[in-house]
This record gives C-alpha cells, structure tokens and sequence, in this order.
C-alpha cells in the first residue's frame, strides 16, 4: 500500500533558507526598478551631470584644489554618491509603501519566505539600484572628466555599505509611512538635507570644530567620504572608523527592519 506524506502547515520544505523564494523576490525588485529605468537610474544620473555642469559653470577657469585634488574632481564622486544615496532609500521606502497602499503587502506576508529572507531581498535589490546608478555615472563622468577608480576595493566596501545601510532605512521608512506624503517628509527632511550636508559640495575642514565633530557622526558623511577617496586617494575621515562605523549602522538598520516587519508593524490589522 502507498503511503503518502502529510505535509503540516508552517512547516518548511526548502531547508533553512528558502534560496528560490528570496531570489525570485529579488529579481521581482530588480526588475521593478528597471522597467522605469527613466525615472529610476537615468534621472538620477541625469541629475548629477546638471549638478555638476552648472557648478562648472559657475566656479568658471577656477582651478582651486580640495584635498589635493581639482574641485570639479573632488565634487563628481560626491554627486554620484549623493543620488546612490537618496535613490537606495527610495527603492526599499517605495516598494514597501506601494505595497501597503496597492495590497499587494499581503501576498509578501503569505509567501513562503521569512521575514529575514523579505527584508534582504529587497534591501539587495536597493543595493543594486545603487550600483548601477555609480557605475553608469562613473563611466559617463570619465568621458568628460580625469576621473578614475583608483580602489576598487575601497570602491566596493563603501558603496555596498552605504546603499545597504540606507536601503535597510528606507525599509523602515517604508513601513511607518501609510502614503506617499508622509515619505516625502521624511525625504525632503532627513534624507535630502543629509546628504547634501555631508560634504558633497566641499570638505569638512572648513567648516567650525563643532559642525566637523557633528558632521564626523554623520553616515552619510562617511559614505560620501570613503566612496570620494576611491578616486582621488584623500578623504577627510578614517578609512577603518568609517567601514566599522558603517557596518554597525547598517547591521543595526536590517535588525530593527527585520524585528518590525516580522511584528507587522503598520502591515497588519
């Protein structure tokens, strides 16, 4: 006689991990973002090479030197990393608020995955949004500028923290916001005044002892800083301080998504 196997609810039958699930959310993500690549990778592109044609413009022939390097040099990672910034929030915020807002949250909360695995992927796929915008900008930044990679490691290390970092907010962002004016608050007052004072525009050694100390404990500002010294070989912080300082942060911001998503904070009735 054949017996059969009762398979219980709750129980998992993909092993620890559920290695298919994640990644299909992952490409669900991805694939999200690059559907309006307009809006979200060319824009923000777009915008750093009006950023930085009409600061050309206006500092003219100057031939001023930031921490060794011309400023137009100095200023282009800065900008890159500036929308890598804002544009790795607003992937994971966004996905988490269109969910709510169309639904859909409910078919993520009723997938096979935990709450692990569905705050990872997304936040991957952030972290993705935010190196194709870098690469893609960097690339088109060379044909106009002297402007190379000279650490790729440094390159990677600090990029792959900072998009993480800040996909893990947007995270939470996304799941305490319920519409898209609330999240434009929490954009316009937190993550855009952030990252334009973390000396995108200019070093921190000018700036008064007390606003460096404050600006020293501002991630963003050590994004900015370790993403710029993969170029030009200078930065204004520490190296070390700035990737111990970022993975904490970032460790910290995915426990706190994983802990609420997992109590269904603002997701469930």
């Amino acid at each position: 006689m054949v017996e059969f196997k009762k398979y219980k609810i709750g129980d998992r039958r993909f092993g620890i991990i559920n290695w298919v699930g994640a990644f299909s959310l992952y490409k669900k993500e991805v694939f999200r973002f690059l559907i309006v690549s307009g809006q979200t990778l060319i824009g923000p592109i777009i915008t750093s090479i009006l950023f930085l044609m009409v600061i050309s413009l206006a500092i003219g022939d100057a031939k001023k030197d930031v921490l060794g390097a011309p400023f137009i040099i100095f200023l282009a990672p800065g900008l890159i990393a500036m929308q890598v910034i804002q544009q790795s929030f607003a992937h994971s915020s966004s996905s988490l608020i269109m969910s709510k807002m169309m639904g859909t949250i409910q078919d993520i909360i009723g997938s096979p995955l935990s709450s692990a695995e569905v705050t990872t992927s997304i936040i991957l796929a952030s972290v993705t949004r935010g190196f194709l915008i870098s690469i893609i900008s960097s690339a088109i930044f060379y044909l106009f500028l002297d402007l190379e990679i000279n650490s790729y490691i440094i390159f990677i290390i600090y990029l792959f923290l900072g998009t993480f970092m800040l996909g893990s907010l947007g995270f939470i962002a996304g799941l305490f916001a319920n519409k898209f004016d609330e999240m434009a608050t929490i954009t316009n007052f937190l993550i855009v005044p952030l990252s334009f004072l973390s000396g995108t525009f200019y070093s921190i050694n000018r700036l008064p002892d007390l606003l460096q100390t404050i600006s020293y404990y501002n991630p963003f500002f050590h994004m900015i800083d370790g993403f710029r010294y993969a170029f030009i070989n200078q930065m204004d912080g520490s190296i070390k301080f700035g990737i111990i300082y970022l993975s904490v942060l970032s460790i910290i911001f995915w426990i706190i998504a994983y802990y609420l998503f997992k109590k269904g904070y603002n997701i469930k009735s």
